[in-house]
């Protein structure tokens, strides 16, 4: 009994990472119908900056060091919600009402995420930095011409690619340089360990079994980014004018609200929701490159089954998706260690331990979301009117 419950409680709490990052996807979809195939790699973002935060803080030594989570998630939230931030305005915006395009798109941004992580030095560092220096600070300085109405795309046309080629040199003259601190990998293709703080180790005894305090974290900070979201969508000035646009762009557009902005604001607030989601994963496993590629797809499995843009059913569809998975695992464990404490046949019991993995329980979720989907293909609360409302 204990081992079901301890089952349950796990899945509780994975249910929760994925009701965090589901969350953003599901106000960016509910807004702007776009599906971010790189939303994976943003979780990804906020557990590699969790582990760099813990690194910084570790020679500090006590107290400080366990106070790192209190620094580590505004920045994964911060990180994550730049680099969506930059994403919308580099990519997405010239993308809207084409999903085919930005399926690639953002397809194409994981992929190249993925590798950036692998191969980040300081070298490159250095030279994505020196491009954009080069590059914006010119387009800056020529701005401020009267006639950079007239220019604007001449100017763009010369800058990014001489900028392109002078980062390109001075990567090519540091890299001859061959200075460890600057072409060795900061994280590379191997997983890297995240240590949770002095007072997130152990658990609260209960019966038989613990509740680790880095679960009860985690659901916690759930529910704080539950309330947090909702507060912001239904009482702050910018929630609301999300909302408007969700509802209708165009009567949003005619009454002033500044469509442009707001996409960009809700696309980086999506993102920052996946970088929190990332810090809280940080603390379940190894954090590597395919981190977020673990999650995404159970976490697109919650948009669809709670109704893409309710915030009831992404919660319910959440806690559901990932209380079965574990009760999958751990009832099937446990019913083939009764059977064979029982002598039953061998061939019995290897078939429930065949279920007993973590594949086999994805297979079967997956197998019951296809069902349920042919009874409620709009999900389990579906919205009444034309467009999706939060």
């Amino acid at each position: 009994m204990s081992i079901l419950l301890s089952g349950i409680f796990d899945g509780v709490s994975i249910g929760s990472v994925l009701l965090i990052a589901a969350l953003g996807l599901a106000v960016v979809f509910g807004l702007m119908g776009v599906i971010n195939l790189a939303h994976g790699e943003l979780i990804m973002l906020g557990a590699y900056t969790t582990f760099v935060v813990q690194n910084v803080f570790k020679p500090l030594g006590e107290p400080w060091f366990s106070l790192y989570i209190f620094v580590a998630l505004p920045l994964a939230f911060l990180v994550s919600g730049l680099v969506g931030l930059g994403l919308e305005k580099g990519i997405i915006r010239y993308l809207y009402g084409r999903p085919l395009e930005t399926l690639l798109a953002t397809w194409g941004v994981s992929l190249i995420l993925q590798q950036f992580v692998r191969s980040v030095n300081g070298l490159m560092v250095l030279a994505i930095l020196s491009f954009c220096l080069l590059c914006f600070g010119g387009l800056w300085i020529i701005q401020r011409r009267s006639d950079w109405p007239t220019v604007k795309n001449k100017a763009r046309t010369i800058l990014i690619p001489l900028s392109l080629a002078l980062a390109t040199v001075i990567g090519i003259l540091l890299y001859q340089t061959q200075q460890p601190a600057l072409v060795k990998p900061w994280f590379s293709a191997r997983n890297v360990d995240v240590t949770a703080p002095a007072w997130l180790r152990g658990g609260l005894p209960i019966g038989d079994f613990q509740l680790p305090y880095t679960r009860i974290f985690i659901i916690i900070l759930t529910i704080i980014c539950v309330f947090g979201t909702y507060w912001f969508l239904n009482k702050s000035s910018w929630g609301l004018r999300i909302r408007a646009v969700t509802q209708n762009r165009t009567m949003s557009a005619c009454l002033g609200i500044p469509t442009e902005k707001v996409d960009a604001l809700t696309f980086a607030l999506g993102s920052g929701l996946a970088g929190i989601a990332g810090c809280g994963i940080s603390f379940l496993g190894s954090v590597g490159p395919n981190t977020g590629q673990n999650y995404i797809v159970d976490t697109f499995m919650v948009v669809v089954v709670g109704g893409v843009g309710n915030l009831l059913g992404t919660i319910v569809a959440a806690l559901a998706i990932g209380v079965i998975n574990y009760l999958v695992i751990v009832g099937s464990s446990m019913f083939a260690l009764s059977l064979a404490s029982a002598q039953a046949p061998s061939d019995i019991v290897e078939f429930f331990q065949f279920f007993a993995t973590t594949s086999m329980a994805k297979v079967i979720i997956f197998a019951l979301i296809i069902l349920f989907l042919q009874i409620k293909p709009a999900g389990l609360f579906p919205q009444k009117g034309r467009t999706a409302e939060l």
